[in-house]
């Protein structure tokens, strides 16, 4: 393998694109020296992602119990419940934090004391796959990195961006309606002001300074040697700046993504990295790069907003159209799939694909549902709706709505997400059905804090024993399509895929995958009314609903499989055969 400081190692040139000369070669020094440090500490297993691979994400103290470390007591409910179903867990910023539920890290290489340890972590990456947080755009105030700063440690001078606030930022894109820059006052009672995209307690980092470049990489290396195999780039789309510009999807941002797959990939090929950017769906796939040198996961952020739209009006036609677009500019990379998060339902993907009227349909039934709806400030100072702050289920449907409905209503959205090519991201939360969490929002002042609940052990396992409880029949039903969906090799990330247009009340995908050219045609109907459709000609018979387990209708009298197929109210059928 040619040597990273050779000239023409990719690694060499991405370094002195982003910097000067003499800069890149301290920048490379370093890098070199971080591969060689982990290349002793770090075993790496080759692994590629197939149909079986099902991601919950949670916080690490989403369950607790009373004189148990969280995780410990996390891993116990997996365990107990989920052990052969999922097999991926992203659990969210475990690290000591100082707001924001964890994502304004104070340090990058230590265990959150209230959720456990990196024994803990370690555990659980025995058994199940760990994707981790590269929290990585922006620090705690509060972080030692920070601290230093403002006490004039020479080292940290160039960790953070200090912006004259005359300076003119009017094009800087803003996904918040908070300030820009804050102001922070140094030991020696200085006033600097600090670049903050999110709030003032996240001060953005400085990628100009390698020294920034070379620590946070550090920190990747390190949460991959105690068991990650998968990083999330939270919010990466920001992570460089120049003044003038919009300061996001910057050039010098794919660069520094490119880099940082290939630095980890030096001493862990097998580590995939995805990036979380809630922007325009153009803008948001551009993170695959030529998909084969940037993310192998992307975020597909306009799915739960589309989903929503559908379930609104009974109608998928926005949501077919939309789906077929999407292409992949490889078969290296895929989607990752979700319908909730810990953040709320952004609004800004759907943008050019939903209009004005449709996204106001949205807001509205979402805050008729007892959610709520967070804002982003515009260049011209006026302000726009930037998620919706709900729990899914509720997004869908009104609590005053019968059980039964509402449960349909939630899994033909969560059956899409298993059967849309890619990787499916499950929130904790979603799988059992949580509702809004209003006192939680009293008590924090924060909108997303309503679908951040977390529970105790007792508790929970209470309503999940408790027949026709909504949590037990969301858990079942859910975990019963996925143990279904794991077995199936039509589902492989990186199989062939299409979308039919049969009806505009029905939304369909075609995939097939591998030798045997296994096929799964996934019907899902997101009305209130039975749909029937012609199977086209070019489906081969026969099909069998692997869901239902029913084949379809079978016609004696001439002897043959009838292509007429019915499908009741918010149905969904996985019908199976080959292409």
């Amino acid at each position: 393998m040619m040597h990273i400081s050779d000239p023409n190692h990719t690694i060499n040139k991405r370094l002195h694109k982003l910097y000067p000369q003499e800069i890149a070669k301290k920048a490379v020094d370093s890098i070199i020296d971080l591969i060689f440090k982990y290349k002793q500490r770090i075993k790496s297993n080759e692994y590629h992602l197939s149909q079986k691979d099902i991601i919950l994400i949670t916080y690490g103290d989403q369950v607790s119990k009373s004189d148990e470390a969280s995780l410990h007591t996390l891993k116990s409910f997996m365990d107990n419940h989920l052990k052969g179903v999922i097999n991926s867990i992203h659990i969210l910023p475990f690290y000591p934090y100082s707001s924001d539920d964890g994502f304004s890290v104070v340090n990058y290489s230590a265990v959150d004391p209230h959720m456990g340890s990196w024994r803990e972590i370690e555990q659980i990456s025995h058994d199940y796959r760990l994707m981790v947080d590269g929290v990585i755009n922006h620090i705690s105030q509060y972080s030692d990195w920070f601290k230093a700063f403002l006490a004039g440690d020479k080292y940290f001078a160039d960790f953070f961006v200090e912006v004259d606030p005359t300076t003119d930022l009017s094009k800087v894109v803003r996904p918040r309606a908070t300030p820009l820059l804050h102001e922070y006052t140094d030991d020696h009672g200085k006033i600097h002001n600090i670049w903050t995209t999110f709030s003032k307690d996240q001060v953005d980092l400085n990628y100009k300074s390698h020294k920034v470049l070379k620590s946070v990489l550090d920190a990747l290396f390190y949460y991959i040697e105690k068991g990650a195999t998968l990083i999330r780039l939270d919010a990466i789309a920001f992570i460089w700046k120049e003044i003038g510009t919009e300061c996001v999807h910057l050039p010098q941002t794919h660069e520094l993504i490119q880099l940082m797959r290939e630095v980890l990939h030096e001493v862990a090929p097998e580590v995939i990295i995805i990036t979380e950017t809630n922007v325009p769906h153009h803008e948001n796939i551009s993170y695959f790069g030529s998909g084969d040198d940037e993310a192998q996961m992307v975020y597909n952020f306009a799915l739960p907003p589309l989903l929503l739209n559908s379930i609104i009006h009974s109608n998928t036609k926005k949501l077919t159209t939309w789906a077929k677009t999407l292409e992949l500019p490889s078969n290296k990379v895929c989607f990752f799939n979700f319908t909730a998060s810990h953040d709320g339902i952004g609004l800004r993907p759907v943008k050019g694909i939903l209009d004005d009227e449709e996204i106001d349909d949205i807001v509205n039934k979402v805050k008729e549902n007892g959610g709520l709806v967070s804002y982003r400030a515009e260049e011209d100072g006026s302000q726009t709706p930037y998620e919706l702050n709900c729990s899914y289920i509720d997004a869908l449907s009104n609590q005053n709505e019968e059980q039964a409905l509402r449960v349909k209503k939630m899994l033909v959205t969560q059956a899409t997400v298993l059967a849309m090519p890619g990787v499916p991201g499950i929130y904790f939360h979603s799988l059992v059905g949580s509702q809004n969490y209003h006192d939680g929002v009293k008590h924090t002042g924060i909108n997303r804090t309503i679908n951040r609940e977390k529970y105790n052990i007792d508790w929970l396992e209470n309503e999940l024993s408790t027949l026709g409880s909504l949590a037990k029949t969301m858990f079942d039903s859910y975990k019963r399509m996925i143990s279904i969906r794991i077995n199936e090799e039509a589902f492989n990330p990186f199989g062939e895929f299409e979308f039919l247009d049969l009806d505009d009340r029905l939304f369909i995908i075609d995939q097939t995958c591998c030798e045997n050219k296994n096929r799964i045609l996934a019907i899902n109907n997101f009305s209130n009314e039975e749909v029937q459709i012609e199977l086209p000609q070019e489906i081969n018979l026969p099909l069998c609903d692997i869901l239902n387990n029913n084949c379809t209708n079978f016609d004696y009298e001439h002897e043959k499989q009838s292509r007429t197929i019915s499908i009741k109210p918010y149905q969904v059928m996985w019908l199976k055969g080959q292409k």
